[in-house]
């Protein structure tokens, strides 16, 4: 071999190095991903934490709680709704918990135990503080913008946390839930032997709101803001819930339980306004599925979380 053969050799070997070199040591462009976290903090729940952090959100992101039904678990929720694809478009932290109580049918949140029904008390309700704290020390979420959600289990949980934490959460929207402190208590819960869920549930509006009030006890800043949804034909978690949580909320607000105004954003989707706090929408001949498609982005619309980052 010439002296210019093995000079051109050495030359292209070098290059090629160089540019291999180059690639691997250029970050690839990654697109987010659920992630676990353990060690959250404070866990009496003994539940799993998960994340959905987008690549690009702002230096103080939004954070939302979306939390599964029965059954479910936290990455189920992930990719079964939209709430990530809409992180990513909008720029907020979704933290995805997963329920570790059995109940009969599946692990769900507990909204039912004497604990999780005082501010502080444990159970479900402070792991769920604890993964919002985890997030706001680790990604600098931003406190003044915390949201809970969910559905079924994750709905009756969004309404729990709304009551017990005012302080700590700015707004819920609670698909398929129940109101706060429905439950008598673990007997109560599972389906077919239930006061709540059985169909016949009817407190006053004072009762509803009293619970709600004792929840947190002197408590007088102010209340986050409701979204409720729920299917007409829904016979899981009766329809006629749908009621009983609106005068829950109307009363902690001290609102007429006659709406201020009423319309239908979408075909099937009638939607009930009571002074900009609370908002309900019956969805017509929906049973117990939701959400479904453009609930998610309706509900963050609600949260005022719908400006691109």
């Amino acid at each position: 071999m010439t002296l210019r053969k093995i000079l051109a050799t050495l030359t292209g070997t070098l290059l090629a190095g160089t540019l291999l070199a180059g690639t691997l040591l250029t970050p690839p462009a990654s697109a987010a991903t659920l992630v676990e976290v353990t060690g959250f903090g404070e866990n009496p729940g003994g539940m799993r934490m998960h994340v959905h952090v987008p690549d690009s959100r702002p230096a103080a992101p939004a954070v939302v709680v979306a939390m599964h039904g029965c059954g479910g678990s936290g990455p189920g929720f992930h990719s079964s709704t939209e709430f990530a694809s809409l992180a990513d478009r909008h720029g907020f932290v979704v933290i995805y918990p997963s329920a570790q109580q059995e109940a009969g049918f599946g692990k769900c949140f507990d909204t039912w135990s004497d604990a999780a029904k005082r501010r502080g008390g444990g159970s479900d309700p402070v792991s769920i503080v604890s993964m919002v704290t985890y997030v706001q020390r680790r990604y600098g979420g931003d406190p003044r913008r915390v949201f809970a959600t969910g559905s079924s289990s994750g709905g009756m949980m969004t309404n729990e946390m709304l009551a017990l934490y005012p302080d700590v959460f700015k707004a819920g929207a609670a698909f398929m839930g129940v109101p706060f402190d429905c439950f008598a208590g673990a007997a109560d819960f599972p389906p077919g032997r239930s006061k709540c869920t059985g169909g016949t549930m009817d407190r006053t509006p004072r009762q509803w709101g009293d619970s709600v009030r004792r929840a947190y006890p002197g408590y007088t800043g102010p209340r986050p803001k409701v979204q409720l949804w729920h299917g007409t034909a829904d016979t899981l978690v009766p329809y006629s819930l749908l009621r009983e949580t609106i005068e829950q909320w109307t009363n902690v607000f001290g609102l007429s339980q006659t709406p201020t105004s009423t319309d239908t954003p979408r075909p099937g989707w009638n939607r009930s306004r009571y002074a900009g706090n609370v908002e309900a929408y019956s969805v017509q001949g929906a049973g117990h599925s939701l959400p479904s498609t453009g609930m998610a982005a309706a509900a963050i619309e609600f949260f005022g979380l719908t400006t691109t980052c």
